[in-house]
């Protein structure tokens, strides 16, 4: 699951929880279940858990994450462990594995949720039930991705994960770090439902003045992919890329330390080019 899976607009109903069912509430609406288990369900009450990381990001805004892992492959961040996680002997044998199962928390979506939402993948107006979408808007915020583990760092600044292709908002609660096994993790043949297939990507031109300060920047090679790889997936809202687009609106996504500036165009032959105006420090 990704944190990026751009947040859908949720479709307000009756059932809406944005606070805990009394008991006699719970008592009432709780299914047929064996004695044993319906006595541990109605005792599970309220559970807490404590973050074990901190993510310090190159996505500063929740606008223009990729909607899934792995579609940025220049996308970095460090994975802060905190206190008493930082224990080196917690990460120990940890860079033996190529990827690794990040489970967060959607710190900047809001506590309100619906059983139906609205996906980006279905163009932002047909609903599907929360538990068969990746929205942020989730009962308990809970979100988990797949990325690269690009190095370990245990020093005197503490224990520090280097994630890649990620798609992780800057200051993201990590809740808990497990390996990735290929052999066990990925289901090549799974369905994907209305999902089938990654996104379309779209061609990414930069304009005079973009490449101008592009060049004065020490990590231009990585900064240009990084804007690339983002903006050929069209971070615009969902209702916006369902129209033709005339390059009159401009838009502004924030990556690393700029603002970039860009406009989308929809050419003759249907296809879409995202225009990248300028990229100013933020």
């Amino acid at each position: 699951m990704s944190s990026s899976d751009q947040p859908a607009s949720p479709h307000p109903t009756a059932d809406t929880a944005e606070r805990p069912m009394s008991d006699a509430a719970l008592a009432r609406r709780m299914p047929q279940l064996p004695p044993h288990l319906r006595e541990q369900a109605m005792a599970l009450g309220q559970q807490t858990m404590q973050p074990v990381g901190i993510i310090e990001s190159c996505y500063p805004d929740k606008f223009g994450i990729p909607r899934q892992p792995g579609l940025a492959r220049h996308a970095t961040a460090i994975l802060h462990l905190l206190p008493p996680f930082d224990d080196p002997d917690c990460v120990r044998d940890i860079d033996g594995f190529s990827h690794l199962w990040i489970h967060f928390l959607f710190h900047a979506s809001p506590t309100r949720w619906t059983p139906l939402i609205r996906p980006p993948r279905l163009g932002g107006n047909a609903r599907t039930g929360v538990f068969a979408s990746r929205s942020t808007h989730r009962p308990n915020r809970l979100g988990q991705s797949v990325v690269e583990l690009a190095g370990v760092e245990t020093g005197a600044s503490g224990v520090r994960l280097l994630l890649r292709g990620h798609d992780l908002l800057d200051g993201t609660p990590v809740m808990d770090i497990k390996p990735y096994l290929p052999w066990v993790d990925a289901v090549p043949q799974a369905r994907a439902g209305y999902a089938p297939a990654p996104p379309p990507r779209h061609a990414v031109m930069f304009s005079d003045e973009a490449e101008q300060q592009l060049e004065q920047r020490s990590d231009s090679a990585t900064l240009r992919a990084l804007i690339e790889e983002v903006l050929a997936q069209d971070p615009r809202p969902a209702y916006h890329a369902a129209k033709a687009a005339d390059g009159k609106r401009q838009y502004g996504v924030q990556l690393v330390d700029v603002d970039v500036r860009f406009t989308a165009y929809t050419q003759p032959d249907g296809s879409l080019t995202m225009q990248v105006a300028a990229i100013v420090a933020s």
